[in-house]
């Protein structure tokens, strides 16, 4: 059933903006933590949040690394899932239908091995009913430049953007990865390349090992490291990049509550994304929308926008 704002709810204003697209809150699931919305659907109010970031696309469907593939970590966990996923035919065709039904925006997350994939899936999203946004994963790896991360390169980051802005007819957001010397270069190039907003951070690169086996806790040895270990890096890359470009910044990693979701916002960001906390409260992004709004009341804040990029450094 639809959520319905009641009117107590008009005030304070929550909606935020991220390019041409408006959200009624500042609140998203971040892409690889929450499938394609239907897993959650009976956990929590979909229509409560601004937007869902749906699990990575890429242009064939991809099985993904073998097991094991997750690893539970002192602070959060680690990944070697191996993007699988779909496929944009199926996405479009099956995933979709429900999709376009929600009353929220949609964001499809993408990923390709060459800037031609990356154009090929934008193109096929052209006019699909219900998607709102693409988000653009750059930690892929170029198959032609031997292997090297999109987003390790300004310029191959940027002739990525450019692509996908070249065809897409949405608003086009930026992951940016943080196993970077600078994530500031690299965010100026995504937003000279024409992105309408950076999302950061994707994972940072770790590893575990098994003690009782000897053998690496991942099949893939080395996986994606998130949860609440990385919020100290995230909210320092996310206050460098928000100082560093004049578009719309959305903070991701290790938020699992509302006070980290306000620091983000404190921070620069204009809104989150919330990933690992996912698994362990399938309704925390709900609980993190209402917790925003109580602190609004509280504060008498007219608009959740004053609170962006509002730390006092001085």
């Amino acid at each position: 059933m639809e959520y319905v704002k009641t009117e107590k709810e008009d005030l304070p204003d929550l909606r935020v903006n991220i390019g041409a697209l408006e959200l009624a809150n500042p609140v998203m699931t971040a892409s690889g933590t929450f499938g394609y919305a239907r897993e959650f659907a009976n956990l929590m109010n979909l229509h409560r949040l601004g937007a869902v970031i749906v699990k990575g696309i890429s242009l064939y469907p991809r099985e993904g690394n073998p097991p094991p593939r997750i690893v539970e970590t002192a602070c959060g966990m680690l990944n070697a899932i191996g993007l699988q996923n779909v496929g944009v035919d199926r996405f479009v065709s099956e995933k979709m239908k429900y999709l376009a039904g929600l009353s929220i925006p949609v964001i499809v997350n993408i990923l390709g091995d060459s800037v031609e994939e990356y154009r090929q899936i934008a193109e096929k999203l052209v006019g699909v009913d219900g998607v709102a946004g693409i988000e653009v994963n750059i930690s892929c790896p170029n198959v032609k430049k031997g292997g090297v991360a999109f987003g390790t390169d300004a310029v191959m980051a940027a002739a990525v953007t450019e692509a996908v802005k070249g065809v897409a007819d949405v608003p086009v957001m930026v992951k940016l990865s943080p196993n970077v010397s600078d994530v500031t270069v690299v965010a100026r190039a995504v937003e000279d390349a024409g992105a309408d907003c950076i999302s950061l951070i994707n994972t940072l690169i770790g590893m575990g090992i098994d003690l009782k086996t000897k053998r690496p806790a991942l099949a893939n040895i080395i996986g994606g490291l998130s949860g609440p270990a990385i919020k100290p890096v995230a909210l320092r890359m996310v206050y460098q990049v928000a100082n560093a470009v004049s578009i719309p910044v959305i903070g991701i990693g290790g938020i699992s509550s509302t006070e980290d979701a306000l620091e983000f916002m404190l921070a620069g960001a204009t809104a989150v994304q919330i990933g690992t906390a996912n698994f362990v409260t399938p309704r925390i992004s709900e609980e993190i929308v209402e917790g925003i709004h109580k602190y609004a009341v509280a504060e008498k804040l007219n608009s959740i926008r004053s609170l962006i990029g509002g730390l006092i450094t001085d």
